[in-house]
């Protein structure tokens, strides 16, 4: 007869086994009482949506560093998080930090609240990132569930219904083996047992302190799970970026609205990203010249290609869009991906 899964195995094996993480508290330092900060945990959770964790660590490094504490955050001004922030994509989430440690500063005095209700009245603040908080940095018995807690639950109890449908089935599975005692640890333990064991590809069954509990297991379905439902196409979208650039090598960039793809940035003028050619709209008068190639990139639901146009502009010309930035200010890793990619087109092998 098959095994229950137990937490309790679990964290055992979490105890020997546990990632090291630079947000994170081993699970030795939190016997005496160590507790992760929340502000570590709650930027760490933001910054690992959709992103993986190899891409997160120099981020959540280099944020840490040039930003401490919440209210140092708080403090911060918007364009140099958003520098900061590029690269790593989904740029809502940068806005959305910066709002939610203004009203973690404004509203609750430089602490982050320690209930799930209160953690989920904070700007961009939903129910995975107000779990995750809770759980990892005030031990709250809350649910956790993230792309490898998925695939564990799936796998644990054979569930075939596909994702995203499965979503409530899992999460409601998830909850009833949350465990009240160290509840911050079973979190970190289900999702590093995803990460390190329970892979989407090629699981270690052999290694996993749950196979004697996995239903997938005995039914030899564990590589099939989770099932997924058909990925509808990505339509593709053309657009133009502007690459304008002053005699005395100052670059034409323009800041987008703040709400929409890569809002707040900093970027070249451009025409609408759209699944037709857009009119030209130049944002200088200028003799414009299309250089070859185009500018490629995927955002979540589309692919993009951007046709380059480059020219060189004399002092006294004003813009109709944007503002010059002087080679001391302007720096193309500050650039989000996409724009990025379009500067290099333009500078050429």
């Amino acid at each position: 007869m098959r095994e229950t899964p137990r937490p309790q195995d679990l964290l055992v094996w979490y105890d020997r086994h546990a990632r090291a993480l630079p947000w994170r508290v081993p699970p030795r330092a939190r016997v005496p009482g160590g507790r992760p900060d929340p502000y570590r945990v709650w930027l760490s959770e933001i910054m690992l949506q959709q992103t993986t964790v190899a891409a997160v660590k120099p981020y959540f490094e280099a944020f840490t560093t040039r930003w401490p504490t919440v209210s140092d955050l708080a403090a911060a001004r918007d364009e140099d998080v958003m520098a900061a922030w590029a690269g790593l994509g989904y740029y809502a989430r940068a806005r959305n930090l910066l709002k939610c440690a203004r009203a973690v500063v404004a509203d609750h005095g430089g602490v982050f609240p320690d209930t799930l209700d209160g953690l989920l009245s904070l700007p961009g603040v939903g129910p995975y990132t107000a779990g995750a908080v809770a759980a990892i940095a005030f031990d709250l018995p809350a649910t956790v569930v993230d792309g490898n807690v998925e695939r564990v639950m799936a796998r644990v109890h054979d569930e075939h219904t596909p994702l995203p449908q499965a979503k409530p089935i899992l999460t409601e599975m998830a909850a009833a083996l949350t465990p009240v005692d160290r509840p911050g640890d079973y979190a970190q333990a289900v999702m590093d047992l995803g990460a390190t064991i329970c892979t989407p590809r090629n699981p270690a069954c052999g290694l996993c302190p749950w196979r004697g509990a996995c239903a997938a297991w005995d039914a030899g379905t564990a590589v099939e799970l989770p099932k997924k439902a058909p990925k509808k196409r990505k339509p593709t979208r053309l657009g133009i970026a502007y690459l304008a650039r002053r005699v005395d090598g100052a670059w034409l960039l323009e800041r987008r609205p703040d709400k929409g793809l890569l809002g707040g940035m900093l970027g070249w003028p451009g025409s609408d990203w759209a699944e037709e050619a857009s009119p030209e709209s130049p944002p200088i008068r200028a003799e414009w010249k299309t250089l070859p190639g185009e500018a490629r990139h995927t955002f979540t639901h589309f692919h993009l290609r951007l046709t380059v146009r480059t020219a060189l502009v004399p002092m006294d010309r004003p813009p109709g869009r944007g503002v010059f930035v002087g080679p001391e200010d302007f720096s193309p890793s500050d650039l989000p991906t996409v724009m990025r990619k379009a500067f290099d087109l333009a500078r050429g092998p």
